[in-house]
C-alpha cells in the first residue's frame, strides 16, 4: 500500500547485490516500478565477478529470468534462473570455455554454493508472488555490489575483459530503480 502498488502487481524485478547481501523487490501495475521491500541474502558463495565455470562456486552476475518454480526443492522452495543465458553462453564460446555451469536458484534455507539463499519465509513470499503473476513477468539482476552507491569497476584485474560491457549493462538496469534519496 505504501508503494501504491496493488496485489498482485503486473511485473516485478529482483535486484540482488552480492556485497550488501540484499535482494530488493520492485513492482508495478502500470508505469514506474516502485520499491516494495528488501530481503537479506542469508548465504551466497564466491566473491565479486561473474560465474565462469561449473564448480567455481560463484553466484552469476547479469540480467536473468526465472525459468522454473520448484515446490519440492531440498532448500524448501526454489526459483531457477536462466543461467547460463545467451550472453553467458556467447562469452563462454568466445573464450573456449565448455562448461559454464548451471542449476542456479534463488531458494530458501541459509546455505548455498552458487545460488542466492534468502531463508524460508522470504522464499515463500516471493515464490507465491512469482507463481501468481507468472515467471515471464519477472526479471532478476545480480550485481557484485550496488552500482547506485558506487560504480562497478569492470576494469578490475581479476575480471575478464568483457566485464566492462557486462557491468555497464547491469549499471543501466539498476539505474532504472532509484532508491529513496537517489531521486
Amino acid at each position: 500500500m505504501r508503494a501504491e502498488v496493488t496485489y498482485p502487481p503486473r511485473d516485478i524485478v529482483l535486484l540482488a547485490t552480492k556485497e550488501e547481501k540484499a535482494l530488493e523487490l520492485w513492482a508495478r501495475n502500470e508505469g514506474e516500478f516502485r520499491f516494495i521491500r528488501s530481503y537479506p541474502i542469508r548465504k551466497a558463495s564466491g566473491g565479486p565477478g561473474p560465474k565462469l565455470r561449473e564448480g567455481d562456486k560463484q553466484v552469476p552476475e547479469g540480467i536473468y529470468r526465472i525459468t522454473h518454480l520448484n515446490p519440492n526443492s531440498q532448500f524448501h522452495l526454489s526459483m531457477r534462473l536462466d543461467y547460463p543465458n545467451s550472453y553467458d553462453l556467447m562469452r563462454a564460446r568466445k573464450e573456449g570455455r565448455h562448461n559454464p555451469g548451471g542449476d542456479i536458484y534463488i531458494h530458501g534455507k541459509a546455505e548455498s554454493t552458487g545460488c542466492l539463499a534468502i531463508g524460508d519465509i522470504a522464499i515463500e513470499e516471493l515464490f507465491v508472488l512469482v507463481n501468481t503473476i507468472g515467471t515471464e513477468r519477472v526479471s532478476v539482476v545480480i550485481a557484485p555490489h550496488d552500482p547506485r552507491v558506487r560504480p562497478l569497476d569492470g576494469f578490475a584485474a581479476h575480471l575478464p575483459l568483457w566485464a566492462v560491457e557486462l557491468y555497464a549493462d547491469i549499471s543501466r538496469e539498476f539505474a532504472k530503480y532509484p532508491r529513496e534519496g537517489d531521486i
